[in-house]
C-alpha cells in the first residue's frame, strides 16, 4: 500500500501549488467582483494558467489514485496538501505560522502515515 505515497505526495503538491497560483493571481488582479468583466479580465492572467494547469495535473493524478487505490486510503491522503500549504504560507507569502497550525501539520503527517500502515 505504500505505493500510493509518491503518488499522493506529488498529487498533493501539485493541488497546493494550483492553490498558492490561484492566491498570486488574485492579488496581481484589481478588486474582485461578481462582474463579467471582472472575470474576462483574467483570462489574461497568467498566474491563472498556471493554476488552471496545476490543477488540470492533480486531477489527472487523482484520477489515477481513484482508480488503483482504496478510497478509504486515498481520500485522507489528500490532506498532504495542507502540510505543502503552510510551507507556501511561510516561504511565499511570508505569514507566520503559530504551533498550534504546526502541531496541526504534525497530526496531519502522523494521520496519513496511520493510513497506509
Amino acid at each position: 500500500m505504500w505505493r500510493i505515497v509518491p503518488l499522493a505526495i506529488i498529487q498533493s503538491f501539485f493541488l497546493a501549488g494550483g492553490q498558492v497560483l490561484l492566491k498570486l493571481g488574485l492579488s496581481a488582479s484589481g478588486p474582485f467582483s461578481w462582474s463579467w468583466a471582472f472575470f474576462k479580465s483574467q483570462l489574461t492572467n497568467w498566474w491563472f494558467l498556471g493554476c488552471g494547469i496545476f490543477f488540470g495535473v492533480a486531477t489527472v493524478l487523482w484520477m489515477y489514485i481513484l482508480k488503483h487505490f482504496p478510497f478509504s486510503i486515498a481520500y485522507p491522503l489528500s490532506s498532504i496538501s495542507y502540510i505543502f500549504g503552510t510551507i507556501a504560507a511561510i516561504l511565499i507569502f511570508h505569514e507566520h505560522v503559530s504551533v498550534s497550525q504546526w502541531l496541526g501539520v504534525l497530526l496531519i503527517m502522523a494521520g496519513s502515515a496511520l493510513m497506509v500502515r
